[in-house]
């Protein structure tokens, strides 16, 4: 059925030294196993062998028939030509019944293998209990040969098909029938039931033990010729990481995939390659990206629109449409999917896409139906333990409460319908071994929690949400995908050029054994690669003509060729006895046209007069030669037009001229061909070019976007934790000076200090309660506004949460902060804010601050993390002190290094009193130092009750 790679190359290295039967057994033998390999020397062997057959019994003969006929089937049914592969593998079936008398178990292989191909010809059109039917006939043709690798393989076949219709079921029935352990098993055997236990794994959402056996089953298909079950692993290999939120793993293994998927030309593999690269793109916001690949990818795959893979297509693109706001096409997309996956009997389509109906209807405002659809799609899930496909469903049903008014479920365990869905499909998303929780549903769930009040909750649960979009929207992946994204595309556009060189290459190869040992050959080789090396049609025509007429008696040449409709041929260079011809067109329905008959017929047409002839034909104003030779421009089964060269001479163009202007007219069409896919591909380059610097600028927009906060504009806690340690270093080097030298006058001036200024609105729930979050907002951004008036533009002022703002003042003087502190109050205080409905209002506001490093003299006693909750806790004085004030906490020169935190933070009263800091406030009255405070989150150092 497969044979190993070492196997073929002694297969392979013996052949030459073997005649008669044992050459037709060997060749057999190799041009079965390279069916996938190298389809095109499988079918030269078979044709090399077909003559020897007739030497053979009659029931022998019919066996090795029917299995050339299947080494023919099975690369018809990879290229997507259904009809064709089962035409033959039916009639292999059809020649096995005839060799009855031959051997039975050869036989009864032969047999299993139609069948095997009929099944998978079936699964491509969507047939999947006739694909069923095909393989349980294969596996009892498998035990009749007494085969136990193709039994083996066979019945793991049935088990993946059965695992995509319902893995529960399956594992029921097959578990048993293969052990975990695979010591000892064959190869072939072992790598199709590891691909069984990978897909079983995989429906169940385990998605790291399904890699495991995948990659399993990747090495032994490259290792033993299964190139599309290669292919198809790797996909799926590489769609497991991306259910893992694993990008840049999946991004590599859907570049093997494509890597091995290209030079094949089978629609499903590669439409399999392009779709999961899409799908991969998507989830890593490359849309226009993922759009164009999905697009190529539904064009490929739509001759085999009846397979799963299709399907996956249609998921995929109903996906990418709701992402890109379009719900009315993702409602089609993903209605079609249900009515693929109800033919399929598939379960995984059949929740997908109720799930996606379900997206698409809420935002088309038929919420009812929305939620019916949801509710089934997380029953399906449920019923089939398909945590991914239960985490989808419940993310849906909160977006669904969200946006509408709608009953709760019942036995709710959380404060309302929103946080009782994302609740649960955190709890499943931490069943999965190695996922990644998606950063869109953890910012969900923060703002449930924020809105529901548990602001420590909803902030830890943001900080995991951030830190899951650095995990899996890494600029590698990104960078990855721009980068296979800009390949493929350049690729495919040269990929016909260079098969059209290696076509150049192979027609110089047959003259050189046709003319072994002519200078005229090597002369036609050089031209060969003289002619093929020019990318633009002009040059080719130069040099065309002047090769002509070195070689052949030619008073005209030309060269014809057919417009992009077909319909008329245009003679776009032409030469008669040295003067040029004027462009003419020829209808290719012109029967007395011989140009226009070369084309039509596909073959040379040499015309041939004597002295006293007439030019057949003569176009006015051209010379009446007496030999014409006309041949056809060829590329593979493509003709471009004509060339045709004429002689005033009789007999000018003898068998040795026919083949040199012959061989004229492969390099010609190749390079003309060549020049046409060269400016296809400049255009498609400068156009990727375009495309790349789009993505680059919308990269950099996005992650301008990721460190703003989108209220205020101002910058957000992301932008302050990549930048504030470039800061602390500055101001510690500063202070390292002094260690290192004596200090100049210019050093004691140098700004070194960094301040850490916390800023909260005074009673601003107040606002959001009394006059609306409209109201509130607006206060926001003008608090902003104020912020920006009195700090400088090189400080950086963050939107620390809520109402809450963290502004570091860079490279400046301790001793300013407190007249900083004082301007920030009186800009607040002093300034009436004014809501969207005109209305004025007063408000103030309390701030804390404290400076880096604490202690100058031991710069790196206290982190910068530790000296913002020094901040917070002078803001916390300002708050309980009567708000409308500022307050800071200053070293002094009793200040105790050795335990200084968290005596600062636990102790204040009794460090005030014993003069070990320093309090600074506007305030007259005595300070508050007692009471609650709760944490910011940045310091590690102090657990606080």
């Amino acid at each position: 059925m497969f044979a190993l790679d070492e196997e073929l190359a002694q297969w392979d290295s013996a052949l030459p030294e073997v005649q008669g039967s044992e050459r037709l057994a060997l060749g057999m033998a190799l041009a079965w196993h390279l069916r996938q390999r190298d389809p095109a020397r499988a079918q030269r062997l078979s044709a090399e062998i077909t003559p020897l057959l007739d030497t053979l019994h009659s029931a022998e003969a019919a066996l090795h028939r029917a299995r050339l006929l299947l080494t023919a089937a099975e690369p018809e049914w990879l290229r997507g030509e259904l009809d064709t592969a089962q035409y033959h593998a039916e009639q292999a079936l059809a020649l096995c019944d005839q060799a009855t008398a031959a051997a039975p178990a050869a036989v009864a292989a032969c047999r299993a293998d139609a069948c095997w191909i009929l099944a998978w010809v079936s699964n491509d059109r969507g047939a999947s209990a006739e694909g069923d039917r095909w393989l349980r006939q294969a596996a009892a043709a498998a035990r009749a040969a007494a085969d136990p690798v193709r039994i083996d393989v066979v019945d793991a076949a049935s088990g993946i098909c059965d695992a995509f219709g319902d893995w529960q079921t399956a594992q029921q029935r097959w578990n048993g029938r293969f052990g975990t352990d695979l010591i000892g098993a064959h190869p072939i055997a072992a790598g199709w039931i590891s691909d069984f236990f990978g897909t079983c794994a995989f429906q169940r959402s385990e998605y790291g033990r399904a890699i495991g056996h995948l990659m399993l089953s990747f090495e032994t298909a490259l290792a033993t010729g299964q190139i599309r079950r290669a292919i198809i692993v790797a996909t799926n290999i590489g769609n497991g990481f991306t259910s893992l939120n694993a990008h840049e793993a999946a991004l590599d293994w859907m570049q093997r995939g494509l890597d091995l998927a290209r030079p094949t030309g089978w629609p499903l593999s590669i439409g399999m390659c392009l779709m999961q690269t899409a799908e991969t793109l998507r989830q890593l916001g490359q849309r226009d990206a993922a759009q164009s690949l999905l697009r190529e990818a539904l064009n490929t795959l739509s001759p085999l629109s009846g397979s799963r893979a299709y399907a996956v297509a249609l998921e995929y693109q109903g996906d990418l449409a709701l992402d890109l706001g379009n719900h009315a096409a993702a409602l089609d997309s993903f209605t079609r999917l249900a009515a693929r996956g109800d033919a399929l009997c598939q379960n995984d389509f059949q929740s997908s896409a109720r799930r996606g109906q379900a997206h698409a209807l809420s935002h088309l405002s038929r919420a009812d139906e929305a939620l019916a659809a949801a509710q089934a799609a997380l029953a399906l899930a449920r019923d089939h333990g398909d945590a991914s496909g239960q985490i989808a469903a419940l993310n849906v049903l909160a977006d669904i409460h969200t946006r509408h008014q709608l009953p709760g479920p019942e036995l709710m365990m959380a404060p309302n319908p929103v946080l009782h869905y994302l609740q649960l499909a955190l709890e499943i998303a931490a069943t999965i071994e190695g996922y990644t929780v998606p950063g869109s549903l953890l910012d969900a769930a923060a703002r449930e929690y924020a809105a529901t009040g548990d602001y420590q909750r909803a902030y830890n649960i943001a900080l995991r949400a951030n830190a899951a979009r650095d995990q899996t929207h890494s600029k590698e992946a990104t960078n990855r995908a721009i980068a296979m994204q800009v390949q493929y595309q350049t690729e495919r556009a040269q990929t016909e050029g260079e098969h059209h060189r290696q076509l150049a290459a192979a027609e110089a190869q047959r003259a050189e054994v046709l003319q072994q040992t002519s200078a005229t050959l090597e002369h036609l080789s050089a031209i060969g690669q003289e002619i093929t090396a020019h990318l633009d049609a002009e040059a080719v025509f130069r040099a065309l003509d002047r090769h002509v007429h070195g070689l052949l008696d030619a008073t005209h040449f030309s060269i014809f060729l057919l417009d992009p409709g077909g319909e008329t041929l245009t003679c776009t260079f032409g030469i008669e006895a040295g003067n040029p011809l004027p462009p003419f067109q020829v209808p290719l329905d012109t029967s007395s046209a011989n140009s226009a008959r070369c084309v039509l017929e596909r073959r040379e047409i040499l015309i041939e007069l004597d002295e006293e002839g007439m030019t057949p034909n003569l176009i006015p104003g051209t010379l009446p030669t007496l030999t014409l030779l006309f041949a056809p421009l060829r590329v593979g089964e493509r003709v471009l037009g004509a060339m045709t060269v004429q002689s005033l001479l009789a007999n000018s163009y003898g068998e040795r001229e026919r083949l040199i202007f012959r061989t004229l007219c492969a390099y010609g069409a190749i390079a003309l061909d060549n020049a046409s896919a060269y400016r296809q591909v400049a255009a498609t380059q400068e156009q990727l070019l375009e495309k790349n610097l789009e993505l680059e600028q919308a990269y950099k927009a996005l992650e301008e976007v990721s460190l703003t906060d989108q209220l205020t504009g101002l910058r957000n806690r992301r932008f302050f934790l990549q930048n504030v340690d470039v800061d602390v270093a500055m101001s510690l080097r500063g202070y390292d000076t002094s260690l290192h030298r004596e200090l100049t006058e210019c050093d004691l001036q140098a700004p070194n200090d960094l301040v850490f200024f916390m800023v909260d609105l005074d009673h601003f729930k107040e606002v959001n309660d009394r006059y609306g979050h409209a109201a509130g907002d607006s206060i926001l951004v003008q608090m902003q506004e104020r912020l920006r008036e009195v700090f400088r533009e090189s400080d950086y002022v963050i939107r620390w949460g809520g109402e809450e703002f963290l502004v570091l003042a860079r490279a400046t003087h301790r001793d300013e902060a407190a007249g900083v502190a004082e301007r920030m109050r009186r800009a607040v205080a002093e300034r009436d804010f004014v809501l969207p409905d005109g209305m004025s209002l007063s408000k103030t506001c309390s701030i804390g601050f404290a400076c880096f490093p604490f202690l100058p003299d031991k710069p790196r006693l206290l982190s910068w993390s530790q000296v913002v909750e020094l901040a917070d806790q002078g803001l916390y004085i300002a708050k309980r002190s009567g708000r409308n004030a500022w307050a800071a906490l200053y070293s002094t020169a009793a200040t105790r290094a050795e335990g200084v935190f968290p005596r600062l933070m636990q102790q204040l009263d009794q460090a005030v009193a014993d003069g070990e800091v320093r309090l600074v406030s506007n305030l007259t009255g005595p300070l508050v130092l007692g009471g609650e405070r709760r944490r910011i989150g940045l310091s590690s150092d102090l657990e606080l009750g």
